[in-house]
C-alpha cells in the first residue's frame, strides 16, 4: 500500500501545475500578441498604396506610358480613361521590377498628386505583397511560439500563393 502523500508536497505539486500553467498562458499571450502585430503591420504597409487601387470610386483612372526611369521613379504621360480625369503630361509612378520604359499601365492617381498607382489585377497583388511577407513571417511566429502547426501551414500557405501570384502578374 502507498501511504499517503504529506500536505506539504501536494501543496508544492499545485504550485508546479499552476506556475507552468501562468508560464504556459504568458506564452501564448506573448507570441500571440506579436503575430498579431506582425500581420497589422503588413495590413498597415499594404493599404498605403491599397487603398488607392481598391477604392477607385472618384479617382482619376488612366494610362501612363512610361518614357523615363531614374532615381526610384518613372514618368510619362497620362491619358485618362474615366470621366472628370484631365490628361498630363507628366506624371510618377513608383520604379519596380515590375514598371519599364517603353510600356503602358493602367493607374489611379493619388488624390491631390501626380503620383500614380498600378490598377487591375497587377496593380492589386502588387500591393498587398507586404501583407504576403507578414503572413510568411507571422507563421513562424504561429508555430514556434504558439505551436499551432495547421494554422501556420495555412498562413505560410497564404502568404506563398499571395507572392507568388504577385509575382507572376507583375
Amino acid at each position: 500500500m502507498i501511504p499517503a502523500m504529506p500536505a506539504s508536497a501536494a501543496a508544492a505539486a499545485r504550485s508546479r501545475q499552476a506556475s507552468s500553467a501562468v508560464l504556459r498562458f504568458g506564452r501564448v499571450a506573448a507570441m500571440g500578441g506579436v503575430a498579431v502585430v506582425i500581420l497589422i503591420a503588413g495590413v498597415w504597409a499594404s493599404w498605403g498604396t491599397a487603398q488607392h487601387v481598391l477604392l477607385t470610386k472618384g479617382r482619376e483612372q488612366g494610362t501612363v506610358e512610361v518614357t523615363r526611369c531614374g532615381g526610384g521613379s518613372c514618368s510619362g504621360p497620362y491619358a485618362p480613361v474615366s470621366a472628370g480625369s484631365q490628361a498630363r503630361d507628366r506624371v510618377v509612378l513608383e520604379d519596380s521590377v515590375a514598371v519599364a520604359a517603353g510600356r503602358t499601365y493602367s493607374v489611379v492617381l493619388k488624390p491631390g498628386s501626380d503620383d500614380a498607382v498600378r490598377s487591375g489585377p497587377a496593380g492589386v497583388l502588387y500591393a498587398w505583397v507586404p501583407l504576403g511577407g507578414a503572413l510568411l513571417l507571422a507563421s513562424v511566429v504561429v508555430a514556434g511560439g504558439l505551436r499551432r502547426v495547421r494554422a501556420a501551414w495555412v498562413m505560410a500557405g497564404a502568404g506563398m500563393a499571395l507572392l507568388t501570384a504577385a509575382f507572376l502578374v507583375v
